[in-house]
């Protein structure tokens, strides 16, 4: 059976430690773009109906060799992303003819 489409956004707060916040997208319905302000700094939104996750340069300022690094690594997971789901497509596709379903979550 394959779950309806959903975005899962979880909050943990702890007195005097980190805030975390996570945000999973299980849907079709997400956006992704990437652009530059008329201010010069470049941001990523990705973003459902429900929930939007923007990424831009440390403290909203100048690209820093950090900034640089973070994008790198964004770049290569997207990439691996893509394989992962090309892969797992068409070995979908090829067994049954139908999409496998996954009930497990991540």
């Amino acid at each position: 059976m394959i779950d309806d489409p959903y975005t899962y956004v979880t909050m943990s707060l702890s007195p005097g430690g980190v805030t975390h916040l996570g945000v999973s997208f299980y849907s079709p319905e997400i956006s992704a773009r990437a652009s530059v302000l008329d201010s010069g700094r470049p941001y990523l939104d990705i973003s459902s109906n429900a929930v939007q996750v923007s990424v831009s340069t440390t403290a909203a300022g100048p690209v820093t060799p950090k900034d640089l690094d973070i994008a790198q690594r964004i770049f290569e997971a997207a990439g691996r992303y893509l394989a992962d789901c090309k892969r797992l497509h068409k070995q979908q596709s090829g067994d049954s003819g139908a999409p496998a379903s996954d009930s497990s979550v991540a």
